[in-house]
């Protein structure tokens, strides 16, 4: 399907799913989503047109299966990958790619700062079947031996061209951060914890410009629009503590990110923005309310939100408790958080752990959202549960490895499959086994009282 639609799409000038979209056209992406989502091809057409939903599917991306973010369908996660300087074998990478497919990840970020970044790139699109977002920012300073003062305006289109050509479905642009809120981030406890932001504000700091990414928000949307990569207006002054959350400088600045989504729809240009990182439980709320009043309900992805600072190593379990309720108020992607957060280059288990974190997350939010069948695998569970089915439990998890994992620890192979009870009751202490022999002895009584 994906080749034959970049055939159809190929004379066009304009080939974003937002100008089909405007034009009243459902594409074979469209109708792909519809038919995943369990919702009409007009409703995601309609959405898409809106800009409430996008759908990252650059042209160019061969191996793509299309999906979709946005309030109407699923929450979704993201996994984030990449090399470092310490680290950058493309092998690792696809590794990282092949775990996080497996567990259920909807989209990957490859974050790569170290390496041969064009080669990492390539392999991760190549094995690949979600998009691939990136923050071009990275391969910038890459490719400018880490002089943030020798970035220009030529340097930074080409290299966005560069990897929109490769098959990037979605760009981080650091667009929103403008030089009159320098001030404001002097007053924060932990300034910027953004790695785009800071070195924008390195930049903008030595030369006393206005930000070149907003600059040249127009020549960046022109090739957005070629290739159709969404973008992913990135939040620079996202709060890295709690004492930071919510305050003027992140809020002015996605004030200006609702500027810029209305630029881009006019070109066609698909949207998302991203959305806080440390926010009390008590405000995560609040945040997703001021992202649809000031973004115009583009979707907001959002990492975490971290709902403590005090639990490295263990910040995949903080930050999910954050993006449950934030998917449930309105977030439509999450972004996965690993046990490494805060402390070092996640590998591949440290994936497979954040993914699964977010995928309760997200699965949570879809329950509490009341959206269509989220709970019937639930309901499946408690039928297998109560009936002992132990291989249509397994089959049911969202990690059915782990589980067989901890389930083999304490019984044989050979009984698992058929025991009425786990190690932690016993056959005799088993509330499922004793309730269902009350039922069997005294249910017309039960019933009657």
């Amino acid at each position: 399907m994906r080749t034959k639609w970049v055939k159809t799409r190929a004379n066009d000038k304009i080939k974003t799913q937002m100008h089909y979209a405007k034009k009243g056209i459902v594409t074979p992406e469209m109708e792909y989503v519809a038919k995943k989502e369990n919702i009409s091809n007009e409703l995601v057409r309609s959405e898409c047109e809106r800009g409430r939903l996008i759908i990252p599917a650059n042209i160019n991306h061969t191996q793509l299966i299309p999906m979709a973010i946005g309030m109407a369908v699923s929450c979704k996660i993201n996994s984030n990958i990449g090399s470092s300087a310490l680290a950058s074998d493309p092998a690792l990478e696809v590794e990282k790619v092949k775990v996080s497919e497996k567990y259920g990840a909807d989209t990957i970020m490859d974050l790569s700062t170290g390496g041969d970044l064009d080669s990492i790139r390539a392999e991760v699109i190549k094995n690949a079947s979600v998009p691939i977002g990136t923050v071009p920012m990275y391969q910038i300073l890459h490719d400018i031996n880490n002089k943030i003062e020798d970035l220009t305006i030529e340097k930074m289109l080409e290299v966005i061209e560069r990897q929109a050509k490769q098959g990037v479905s979605y760009f981080t642009i650091h667009a929103g951060f403008l030089l009159e809120f320098m001030p404001e981030v002097a007053k924060r406890k932990m300034g910027i914890v953004s790695r785009g932001g800071s070195l924008m504000a390195a930049w903008m700091m030595h030369y006393h410009k206005e930000n070149p990414f907003y600059t040249a928000f127009d020549e960046i949307l022109d090739i957005c629009q070629k290739y159709d990569v969404s973008l992913s207006l990135g939040d620079s002054l996202r709060p890295g503590c709690l004492a930071d959350a919510s305050d003027a400088a992140q809020l002015n600045e996605l004030k200006v990110l609702g500027e810029l989504t209305l630029r881009a729809w006019e070109k066609d240009v698909q949207v998302m923005i991203e959305g806080p990182g440390h926010v009390p439980l008590n405000q995560v709320e609040r945040n997703m309310k001021l992202e649809r009043e000031y973004c115009h309900e583009a979707p907001f992805y959002i990492l975490g939100p971290l709902v403590t600072d005090i639990a490295a190593g263990y910040d995949h379990i903080s930050s999910a408790i954050g993006a449950a309720v934030g998917g449930w108020h309105g977030a439509s992607m999450l972004c996965y958080v690993t046990p490494k957060e805060h402390l070092g280059l996640p590998n591949a288990n440290d994936v497979r752990e954040g993914i699964i974190a977010y995928k309760i997350a997200a699965h949570a939010a879809d329950i509490a959202r009341g959206r269509k069948g989220a709970r019937d695998v639930d309901d499946a569970m408690s039928d297998a549960r109560y009936a002992f089915d132990w291989n249509k439990q397994f089959e049911l998890c969202l990690d059915s490895e782990r589980a067989k994992e901890y389930h083999d620890e304490t019984l044989p192979q050979d009984v698992f499959k058929e025991a009425e009870f786990c190690s932690m009751c016993g056959p005799k202490f088993c509330s499922y086994k004793i309730t269902q022999s009350i039922v069997e002895e005294h249910g017309e009584t039960m019933a009657s009282i």
